[in-house]
């Protein structure tokens, strides 16, 4: 029997549908049970409505939806259904709640979570009314399950024996669970805090519905839990949530915060004739020089669009760089600022991270009820929407290099182990940063050799700079200025915070840090960068496109000779559309003009230059980049072997080195590139030494 108070709860929520929720009731009445079984009402209509009725409603949750339920029943519907097991489904609250800001007087509460899923089990049918059927007489026995354990009767309410019974499945009501574990999202972390998590029970219509990856919005009833065992009980308890709504969020950035004032500074700021430099001076101040790299990171920051054709492929936008440099160069620092900025990002290093961390990992432990396989996101799925920093890529194994080939070009993630066969989302740009094979660079050598990466992971990227440490009295004399002026503004700066009685003054400090202070303040530069990926979509004008197109033609005419070698392929042709369309997002412009493409040319020849020029010949060759072995010394590969070939016949215990040498030295080879050529074909095998300085081909 309802109280009077009960009532009027039930009456205020009948109400409240028929003010605000009287399409949606009808909607849910056509389509109940098979196409939809809840009714989502959001917390401010309710609140608009009845502010205390709301704020019970967060309070004492369990109860008041109970009422709410009760109130949809009984609400008078046009056509004859009965909503008899249809859930009210609250979302929207106020504010959300930070995972590791959960304590102990959230018990029982209503509360929001945002963050990323890392694991979810499967979905299983989860009894709810057990029907027992005594072995001995038939009686039925209906009991509720609630909570974790499995209650069974004490004995038949028919011949009141203690059983046995066995489940009568057909007359027992199920519902579908399933176990979610929510992570805090990694752009809430600063200063190497470990993310948080907490488990979701979610039960019914919205299981399902959610992969590793996704971001959400999670809104349930705060549980508690005890540790410990049936033997030993603790008095430590663990938090769980009871979740009602699960709600994906595709949206980036959606948890930037961006006022009308930011908005109106974004759009004054973007404005400005020296845009670029400013930009630039934003990216890592205290690391000096390379302009041109921290340029091409800003265009990755702002990325360019990504396309959804009308057959339903999909280009991806985000640009992929790789810095490949001497130790020492400020590689590291600028992946560090680059993630403190990214709004979404995540830092890895690839002599700590293997393929299942960097894509996804199979795990069999506890998660759910019982040992079973569950899916757990890594780096590059929890970096999606943002930007995967990963340092030391040259490093990592190479089946971990290989992991990253179908995340980098198609941005999805296949994972088939243990039985499980998904595809995660990866659309994030990929930031690396690796040394060179012999620890610096050796410039007698070509770049390509001594990048000790796949080449079709190399061909990947975008954009390659190599930075390489070479003395230079000039610039080592800025250099050491900027770094002393550095350290000075920190010294000034720690000394006037930490000492009482410091005696210099804040003018003094400002002054000193002015020369190394970020052009952009960080957080506001975070802000410029989500509302132009929010606001701006540019489409590329005839001139720009024009521009592209002839310089990418007039490189690969360059190729047309039957001997030169291929200096450009169509893939830098999309990284220039690519850099031209971040380009015009900087300016918050919805065109790519020509001058957005007269930078992204300057870039990638830039690149190209950097790391694809043949050092014998001084053409482009895009082999360098795409195969790691240049034209020249293919052909040179070529004339040895052939030569050892024509040679091993010649003698019984094959090829005598000093005469293929001889031999090459006449057909114009230096003596140094052809022993080089022979140590390489020996290391890849197609060549080998029967007698000592002897070779014969395999």
């Amino acid at each position: 029997m309802a109280r009077a108070d009960d009532t009027d709860l039930i009456d205020s929520f009948e109400e409240f549908y028929r003010s605000y929720y009287r399409n949606e009731i009808a909607e849910l009445a056509q389509k109940y049970p098979s196409e939809q079984k809840s009714l989502y009402i959001d917390w401010q209509d309710l609140y608009r409505f009845d502010s205390d009725l709301a704020d019970d409603l967060r309070n004492k949750p369990d109860q008041l939806r109970e009422y709410a339920e009760e109130a949809l029943r009984l609400y008078d519907l046009p056509v004859d259904v009965s909503l008899g097991q249809a859930h009210v489904r609250v979302r929207n609250l106020p504010e959300t709640t930070d995972i590791r800001g959960i304590r102990s007087d959230h018990r029982g509460m209503l509360i929001s979570v945002q963050g990323i899923i890392r694991k979810a089990t499967d979905v299983r049918p989860k009894i709810t009314t057990a029907a027992f059927e005594c072995q001995r007489c038939g009686t039925l026995t209906r009991i509720p399950q609630e909570g974790g354990d499995f209650q069974e009767p004490h004995e038949c309410q028919g011949c009141e024996r203690q059983g046995p019974f066995r489940i009568n499945y057909d007359q027992s009501e199920f519902i579908d669970a399933q176990k979610l574990r929510v992570q805090e999202s990694p752009e809430g972390l600063r200063g190497g805090e470990t993310p948080q998590n907490i488990d979701v029970n979610i039960e019914d219509d919205i299981t399902g519905e959610v992969t590793p990856g996704d971001h959400v919005t999670a809104t349930g009833i705060l549980k508690l839990e005890q540790q410990g065992n049936d033997r030993e009980k603790s008095a430590m308890f663990d938090v769980y949530m009871e979740g009602l709504t699960i709600d994906i969020e595709d949206e980036q950035f959606e948890e930037m915060e961006i006022t009308d004032e930011d908005k109106k500074e974004i759009v004054e700021l973007s404005n400005q004739e020296n845009i670029y430099e400013e930009m630039v001076g934003a990216i890592a101040p205290s690391i000096y020089g390379y302009e041109k790299e921290k340029q091409a990171m800003i265009f990755q920051l702002f990325s360019g669009v990504t396309k959804f054709l009308p057959d339903g492929s999909r280009t991806r936008g985000d640009l992929h760089i790789l810095l490949v440099g001497d130790p020492g160069t400020g590689k590291s620092a600028l992946l560090q600022y680059i993630k403190d900025i990214a709004p979404r990002s995540v830092y890895t290093s690839g002599k700590g991270s293997s393929s299942a961390g960097l894509t996804a990992a199979a795990v069999r432990d506890d998660f759910g009820e019982g040992q079973q396989w569950t899916l757990e996101a890594g780096a590059l799925v929890l970096a999606d929407q943002g930007i995967a920093a990963v340092d030391e890529l040259d490093k990592m194994r190479s089946e971990d290099q290989s992991a990253m080939h179908e995340a980098l070009e198609q941005q999805s993630i296949s994972v088939s182990k243990a039985g499980i066969n998904a595809t995660l989302k990866s659309r994030c740009s990929l930031l690396g940063a690796a040394n060179p094979t012999y620890g610096r660079f050796d410039e007698f050598e070509p770049i390509g050799e001594q990048i000790d990466l796949a080449p079709p992971l190399i061909s990947r990227f975008d954009l390659i700079f190599t930075v390489t440490d070479q003395p230079d009295e000039e610039k080592d004399t800025e250099l050491a200025e900027h770094i002393l002026q550095t350290n000075y503004a920190g010294e000034l700066n720690t000394h006037r915070t930490e000492t009482s009685t410091s005696n210099y003054t804040e003018e003094e400090v400002e002054r000193v840090t002015e020369d190394v202070a970020p052009t952009i303040d960080a957080e506001f530069l975070r802000k410029y960068v989500a509302y132009a990926q929010r606001n701006c979509y540019p489409t590329m004008t005839e001139e720009a496109k024009s521009a592209i197109q002839d310089f990418y033609v007039e490189l690969r005419m360059q190729g047309s000779d039957e001997d030169a070698p291929v200096p450009v392929t169509a893939r830098k042709l999309e990284a220039m559309v690519r850099l031209a369309e971040a380009s015009a997002r900087v300016r918050l412009s919805d065109t790519v003009t020509e001058e957005d493409a007269q930078r992204a040319i300057d870039i990638a020849r830039y690149s190209l230059e950097d790391i694809g020029l043949d050092p014998e010949t001084g053409e482009l060759d895009a082999d360098m980049i795409e195969t790691g072995t240049s034209k020249t010394q293919r052909d040179r590969i070529k004339n040895v072997l052939q030569l050892i070939e024509s040679i091993e016949d010649e003698y019984d215990e094959g090829a005598p080195v000093d005469v293929v040498i001889e031999r090459a030295e006449e057909e114009g080879m230096d003596t140094s590139k052809a022993e080089h050529e022979i140590d390489k074909l020996k290391q890849k095998g197609e060549v080998y030494e029967p007698r000592n300085n002897h070779l014969r081909t395999t």
